[in-house]
């Protein structure tokens, strides 16, 4: 079956850095676009960036200029680079695949990775 594993959470300052690694099983990894999702508490889960199966790159307006997405196929696995972290992000940050085959539509996430953002 699918799985999403994401790891790299934790405690970081203001300003700080963090690199958050899913590793994707269960899958042909390279032909799917993946994405970082994130959720604080009290709010909805929201699109943190997203890459096609061919490297193309989006983000949202709140963390353009400060997170990098990537991927590297031989490992299935994508990263999230996140530099000039603020309070604001602090959030559990979730890994994310879409699979559209014939029959339907399958979303899968992994378990959430923990960010904190401290002043």
């Amino acid at each position: 079956q699918v799985q999403l594993v994401e790891s790299g959470g934790g405690l970081v300052q203001d300003g700080g850095s963090l690199r958050l690694s899913c590793a994707a099983s269960g899958i042909i990894f390279s032909i799917y676009a993946m994405a970082w999702y994130r959720q604080a508490p009290g709010k909805q889960r929201e699109l943190v960036a997203n890459i096609t199966s061919g490297g193309t790159t989006d983000y949202a307006d709140s963390v353009k200029g400060r997170f990098t997405i990537s991927r590297d196929n031989a490992k299935n696995t994508v990263y999230l680079q996140m530099n000039s972290l603020k309070l604001e992000d602090t959030a559990v940050y979730y890994c994310n695949v879409v699979r559209v085959v014939t029959g339907g539509r399958f979303v899968y996430w992994g378990q959430g990775t923990q960010v904190t953002v401290s002043s």
